[in-house]
């Protein structure tokens, strides 16, 4: 399994912008995304995401393994 990237959080937003999400809400610094299939999730605009965060928080949840993320970031 591949070493985790260290990610900004305009590099996810634009990740997810590719897969279907869109931005729904923005309060303080995190924004809430969204796809056609209803799924949602928060992303903290900073300039590091933590790696906890990054795997438990935003990828575990949707489904995206980290290979997945790594292809999407090229």
């Amino acid at each position: 399994m591949p070493k985790l990237p260290v990610v900004s959080g305009n590099d996810l937003i634009k990740v997810f912008k590719k897969i279907g999400f869109i931005i729904v809400t923005q309060k303080g610094s995190h924004l809430k995304m969204k796809n056609e299939d209803g799924r949602v999730v928060t992303i903290p605009n900073h300039k590091v995401i933590k790696r906890g965060t990054l795997k438990k928080g935003i990828l575990n949840p949707l489904g995206i393994t980290v290979e997945q993320l790594i292809k999407l970031l090229k």
